[in-house]
Formats: structure tokens, C-alpha cells, sequence
């Protein structure tokens, strides 16, 4: 009898986080990205959780791209007895080099400030998911493997990468199962770029499949084709309109690809004299290491040497210590600060925020996928008061979005490429998305492909992979580590943060201190009543 294979879906499926898929044939289990989650509480308490598996049990791990919702549990795996190789591309293990330990120490440090609150409090303290030491282990486990390299991973199984498009040495995954001469064919998408982008070249990969992975972070969206002049110009308006004399303009970005694109076009856009002059600061020191890899790597990117003369600009400034980014604070005029991290959860952003977000005269422009339950969803949603490291702001800049520099195809975009990957004999399996994305790229499948091949995998939800179809595997992780309809949403903690803002809104509101007791004594009655 022949074994069939299994695939479970540990990460990144009903949400855009946390990508990890697990391959098992035979006695081999290999691991498809192993990346950290983000977004809510409930889902971020993840990483702090055990694997759905054993880490010494692995014998592969197949790296799709260095982003950390995709890498960036990596070395909570070499930490918890992982010794196998970790495969990726040349460019991808050089940022995974910079990403992984910048990764480590940003968790020690917002780990170290919360134990200070929880101290103060008379609470428990709590320690990293991982230190420096476990991601320096872990980047001596990667194995450099060139586009279109055939791998050897386990008896029977073996893989190619093909470029994603997406970032840097990002890449799909060809893979194929089984020793006969018509092996299961695999295709893991990883994240897919989208046309006109500044750095990338187009994804390829071969047609004809039994299965595709495809991600579906933008399934419902439909963007405005954007080349690259008319990117620019969109760009240059956002600049002329944030440019407040004594104002900035902050812009939220990962450190990786997003900042080298903004970095082009802005200066670009001051060279022709198509906006002023003014200071860009690159407020992260991921972002500069990672410009400097973007560097070494720029003949295997579109306009890397456009790139090139960006990063090597008067008006561009970077900053590396900390001292470094306190003194942006005493920039006088207007100037742009591009900081990470891209959802505003992490880094020096949230500093930039803490200081800005209640001047009229500051802008933030979000350029990226603002994942629920982030501060930058917040931001984006409307929120008037948002809480920085324990304190309440109020948000008085104006918030801005930009679709035109994301790194993921949208969804016409990533039906083509998957219409393009035909014949598909079994099967698609839909994710890295959250509810509405996922829903619309299977309706735009269902144009071409029959609607029993459409696959919405759940969280630790496992199939076996037949010839023929899929057949999902019961209890494949039980008890579930999260309820599925609590995936990608938010949850309480958001929810009791914004009744907390709501209050401190009515109480701000009431007229006096007889007021103030009114609205204290109804929310009281209204506690005692529900208990």
C-alpha cells in the first residue's frame, strides 16, 4: 500500500501570521516556514506556548523568506533541541543573520520593560519566547540553496526554490513526494509580490500540480495598478500635504524591503525637485544592516542601483544606537522618520509615536498590512486614544494609508498566478489571510477551479494528501491551542483596553465631579447586574 503524505497547518491559516506548515511522509517530517505570530493577545501568547510538535523530531526546515512572521520562531526551535538544516536562499540566510538577533534583543527589551510594570503591579514576570544566544545557534543551522537547485530533504522528498517576488530572496517552494516515477507535486507559495514592484522581478514558477498553498492576504482587494511613476506621484502628494513646518512624517515600516522602497522613491523624488528637501531618518537599527545587505545583493534586484544612490544620499541619515534615536527628537522642521516595526507592535516606532501622535502638526502613513488587534489596525480603524507602553494618547495626527507599496499581490494579482499554475489536480489550500481576504480569493478561484478543490485549513487542522483529493484528519491537535473563530480577530484585551479609553472619554466629557459619579455608579450597576 502506498503512504500518502500529511500536511498540517500549524500557522497562518484563518489569520496572516505565524506561518509554519508541517510535511510528514513516512518516518520524515519537514517544516515549511516557522514564523512568529502577531496581532492579538490570544494569538501572540502563541509563541510563548508549545510547539504542536516536537522540535527534535523535525528533520528539515524549508524557509520561504526571512520575515519574521514566517522565520521568526526559528530560534525558539534550535532552542527546544532543533539540530537540523534550516534551507533557505543566499539572500534570505543574510537577513535571517540581522532579522533573527534584532528579533531576540526586541524581545528581551519590551520583556525587561514588562516585568518593570508587572513588578510595580505585585505580578508574575514573564521571560523572552528566545535570547541572542538561541538565534545565533539557529543561523549556523541555514543552508544556502540557489533558485531553481534541486534539494534532497528525506527519503522521498525532495524540493526547488522559485523566486516569490515578494522581498529579497523571498521564494515558492516546488516540492515532490514519494520515489515512483509520478511523485506528488507540492507548490508552497510563500508570500507572491505584486506587478510593478520597485525591487522585485515577477514571480515564476512551473504549472501543473497536485496541490497549491497559496496565500490570500490580499484575496479581497483590488488595488489600482500603480507603475513606478505613478507610485511616486501618489507618494509625492502624501509629502507635500505632511510637510508642516515644524511637523514630521512618520511611516511605520518593516525593516526590510518596505524601508528600502520608500527610501528610492523619496529620494528620488527630492533629487527631481519633485518635493523639498528635507531630512530622511531611517530610525532602525535592523533597517540599516538590512540596507546594507540590500547593498551587497543590489545586482540581483530590479533598480538596485537606484536603491544604491538612495541609501547613499545626503538627506538620508541612519541611525544605529540609541542615543542616535533620541536625538531625532530634537529635529527642528520638517522631516520624515521611517521606523519599524510595520504594524506599530514593536521598535523604535512606537517611541516615535508616543511623541507625535498627539501633535496636529504630524502625519503617519501606514504602508502595509495592519494585522487585527495591532496598534496600527487601531490606528487605522479611527481610534481616537490609543495606549504606548502603558500610557494613553491622544491621536491628533492625521493617519494616512498607502496600498501602492505592499509587498503582496492583491487579489486578481494572486488569481493569475495561481491560474497560471494549472492544471491543479487535488487541490488548493487557502492561507495566510484573515476572513473576508480568505473568502474573496476563493471566490475568484471558483471562476476556474472547482469549488470541493478550495481547502480554508483551520489552525493545526492536518489532511492527508491523497491523489485524488484531500481528506482532513480529525483531532489532529487536541484540545485546539486556540478556538479557531478566535483566530485572526481581535479579543478581550482589546476589547477591556478600549472600554477603559471609552470610560476615561465620558468621565473627560462629564460636566463636573456630580457627573463623573453618575457615569462611575451606572457602570458599577451594570457590573453587579451581569454578575
Amino acid at each position: 500500500m502506498m503512504i500518502e503524505p500529511t500536511i498540517r497547518f500549524d500557522g497562518a491559516a484563518g489569520t496572516v501570521t505565524g506561518s509554519c506548515q508541517l510535511v510528514e511522509f513516512g518516518a520524515t517530517k519537514i517544516l515549511v516556514d516557522c514564523g512568529l505570530f502577531q496581532g492579538s493577545k490570544t494569538e501572540k501568547e502563541l509563541n510563548y506556548r508549545d510547539f504542536p510538535f516536537d522540535p527534535k523530531t523535525i528533520d528539515a526546515v524549508i524557509l520561504t523568506h526571512a520575515h519574521i512572521d514566517h522565520s521568526g520562531l526559528l530560534p525558539k526551535l534550535a532552542r527546544l533541541g532543533y539540530d537540523g538544516p534550516i534551507f533557505a536562499t543566499p539572500a534570505t540566510t543574510d537577513l535571517c543573520s540581522v532579522m533573527l538577533p534584532d528579533s531576540a534583543h526586541i524581545q528581551e527589551s519590551e520583556v525587561d520593560q514588562l516585568n518593570r510594570r508587572n513588578l510595580r503591579r505585585g505580578r508574575q514576570t514573564v521571560t523572552p519566547i528566545y535570547t541572542p544566544r538561541d538565534a545565533a545557534v539557529a543561523i549556523t543551522l541555514f543552508r544556502q540553496v540557489r533558485l531553481g537547485s534541486w534539494e534532497t530533504v528525506g527519503e522521498g522528498i525532495r524540493f526547488r526554490f522559485w523566486n516569490a517576488g515578494h522581498l529579497l530572496g523571498s521564494a515558492s517552494v516546488e516540492m515532490e513526494i514519494g520515489t515512483g516515477p509520478s511523485p506528488l507535486r507540492l507548490l508552497f507559495s510563500g508570500d507572491i509580490g505584486p506587478r510593478h514592484k520597485l525591487l522585485q522581478f515577477d514571480a515564476k514558477a512551473p504549472s501543473g500540480w497536485d496541490y497549491v498553498i497559496c496565500e490570500s492576504t490580499y484575496g479581497n482587494i483590488e488595488r489600482e495598478e500603480a507603475d513606478d511613476a505613478a507610485r511616486r506621484h501618489i507618494l509625492r502628494s502624501e509629502v507635500l500635504t505632511a510637510a508642516h513646518p515644524n511637523g514630521a512624517l512618520l511611516i511605520p515600516s518593516f525593516a526590510v524591503e518596505r524601508t528600502q522602497e520608500l527610501l528610492t522613491d523619496l529620494v528620488h523624488l527630492m533629487e527631481t525637485g519633485a518635493v523639498p528637501k528635507c531630512p530622511i531618518i531611517i530610525d532602525s537599527p535592523l533597517a540599516t544592516r538590512a540596507s546594507e545587505i540590500f547593498r551587497r545583493h543590489a545586482r540581483e534586484l530590479e533598480n538596485g542601483d537606484a536603491l544604491v544612490r538612495g541609501i547613499e544620499s545626503k538627506n538620508v541619515r541612519f541611525t544605529e544606537t540609541a542615543e542616535q534615536s533620541k536625538a531625532v527628537d530634537l529635529i527642528r522642521g520638517f522631516h520624515i522618520v521611517i521606523a519599524a516595526s510595520g504594524m506599530c507592535e514593536a521598535g523604535r516606532i512606537r517611541h516615535r509615536l508616543k511623541n507625535w501622535l498627539w501633535r496636529d502638526e504630524a502625519t503617519v502613513l501606514l504602508v502595509g498590512y495592519q494585522a487585527n488587534g495591532t496598534l496600527g489596525r487601531l490606528l487605522e480603524e479611527g481610534a481616537t486614544v490609543v495606549r504606548i507602553q502603558g500610557d494613553d494618547i491622544r491621536v491628533r495626527a492625521r493617519i494616512r494609508k498607502l496600498d501602492i507599496y505592499s509587498g503582496h499581490a492583491d487579489g486578481s494579482e494572486l488569481a493569475d498566478w495561481v491560474r497560471a499554475r494549472q492544471p491543479i489536480s487535488a487541490g488548493v489550500f487557502l492561507v495566510h489571510g484573515e476572513d473576508e481576504a480568505l473568502e474573496g480569493i476563493r471566490e475568484r478561484l471558483s471562476t476556474f477551479l472547482p469549488q470541493d478543490h478550495l481547502i480554508r485549513p483551520r489552525l493545526d487542522s492536518a489532511f492527508r494528501l491523497g491523489s485524488h483529493g484531500a481528506v482532513q484528519i480529525s483531532e489532529a491537535v487536541a484540545p485546539p491551542r486556540i478556538d479557531p473563530v478566535r483566530v485572526g480577530r481581535t479579543d478581550w484585551h482589546n476589547d477591556i483596553q478600549k472600554l477603559v479609553l471609552d470610560l476615561q472619554d465620558e468621565l473627560a466629557k462629564a460636566a463636573d465631579d456630580k457627573a463623573r459619579g453618575v457615569v462611575i455608579r451606572r457602570l458599577r450597576r451594570a457590573l453587579q447586574e451581569e454578575a
